[in-house]
């Protein structure tokens, strides 16, 4: 592509591309360029908000470009403080390094793993807290990091700011000193950090990189920002019924940027879909991303026989223990309908579990459950919520 057309791809949904002189002589240079994404493992799963930025460096990787995703298992145990307001919880080693595990795993789903440079940071920050941080403390004065937004609104609230909390800019520069990108990725509350790796460069005697940040993916809330604190996330390690039917459940008004910023469709023929259509192509191709092509299309035919005909899907027998169950909240448990036995309770209270189509409110088996319905080899048909269906066969 040429320089236009290669900026068009990569600044697709972009907050900020600072500067865009800048990256338009890094394209026209002609060299192989450096694009920076760090990630901190500071929780296991990773979720379809972290993908924006790894579907941005995808697309530069498509141009030929070298993707060099930092994996932080050195500032994870500072945590980053963007956008937050209060202090990260300590992790340890060993929570780092298995959440480190899966976040490879999972980013391999979108990047190119052979045009890949995955790096720890751990590599270059441990010498350098050692050896230089001093000296280049120097450099920066607490008034510049105190500047970040959200330093100044907890500031405001009087809620404490930890020392290696005001010191995550620099770790973070850092790493962009030491693998001299040319590009660094992040989502819009990070441009502060990235500019400062921009200014520790210059100051390192390195080309500037530029930063692109991108929008924080709104979750199915259609309110804060996807998070599995916020519980409102679709994490990549769902089902494909599972994932499938949670894109189902976002709002109309988000489809565009959901688009926007997870696919690569022509967003010119959006507007020519029926929204209900939109919204099973999307749904379609977010599955068939991480679970293949033809697993999007089995639940896109499996939610048009289920719900748009109304029909109840053919599903194999799984068979159902009940020893030592005493609650319908452990039946949904066992059957991986639920993710815990508060979650389950709550479905039951709410009416979203029915067996034989019939809603079951109360939580504790009664009478009628055992009589009718806990019968030795007898086969139930239970449904949770809207898309989970299961074919039982009591023992």
């Amino acid at each position: 592509m040429d320089v236009a057309q290669s900026l068009t791809v990569v600044k697709r949904g972009c907050v900020e591309c600072h500067t865009e002189d800048d990256l338009k002589k890094k394209f026209a240079s002609g060299r192989k360029l450096r694009i920076k994404l760090g990630v901190d493992p500071t929780s296991a799963d990773l979720h379809l908000g972290h993908t924006v930025q790894f579907n941005r460096l995808r697309a530069f990787q498509d141009l030929g470009h070298t993707a060099v995703l930092i994996i932080g298992d050195y500032t994870a145990r500072v945590g980053d403080p963007s956008g937050r307001d209060s202090t990260r919880p300590p992790l340890t080693q060993e929570a780092i390094d298995a959440n480190a595990k899966t976040y490879k795993d999972q980013a391999f789903k979108i990047l190119d793993p052979g045009k890949t440079e995955l790096r720890y940071n751990s590599e270059w920050l441990v010498p350098f807290v050692q050896k230089e941080m001093f000296a280049m403390l120097q450099r920066y004065t607490v008034n510049q990091l105190m500047q970040r937004e959200d330093f100044a609104a907890r500031q405001a609230k009087n809620q404490p700011i930890t020392l290696i909390e005001i010191l995550y800019p620099i770790f973070q520069g850092y790493d962009s000193v030491a693998i001299k990108a040319d590009v660094e990725l992040g989502g819009n509350d990070q441009l502060f950090n990235i500019l400062m790796g921009r200014q520790m460069q210059k100051d390192a005697g390195l080309e500037p990189q530029v930063a692109l940040t991108l929008p924080l993916l709104v979750g199915l809330d259609g309110v804060k920002k996807m998070s599995k604190s916020y519980g409102n996330s679709i994490p990549l390690t769902d089902s494909p019924r599972d994932m499938f039917g949670k894109v189902m459940k976002i709002g109309d008004e988000l489809m565009r940027s959901y688009y926007e910023l997870l696919t690569t469709e022509d967003l010119s023929k959006l507007g020519e879909l029926h929204p209900m259509e939109a919204k099973k192509r999307l749904a379609e191709i977010i599955t068939g991303r991480f679970h293949g092509a033809e697993a999007g299309k089995a639940e896109r035919a499996f939610f048009d026989e289920t719900f748009s005909k109304g029909k109840v899907p053919e599903l194999e027998e799984t068979p159902l223990a009940i020893n030592g169950c005493a609650s319908w909240s452990q039946v949904l448990v066992q059957l991986k309908a639920a993710p815990s036995r508060k979650e389950a309770q709550r479905l039951v209270s709410q009416g979203a579990f029915r067996i034989e189509g019939e809603p079951v409110k109360t939580d504790a088996f009664d009478d009628k459950s055992l009589k009718e319905y806990l019968v030795l080899d007898k086969v139930l048909n239970i449904q949770v919520g809207k898309h989970k269906f299961f074919k039982v066969r009591v023992k």
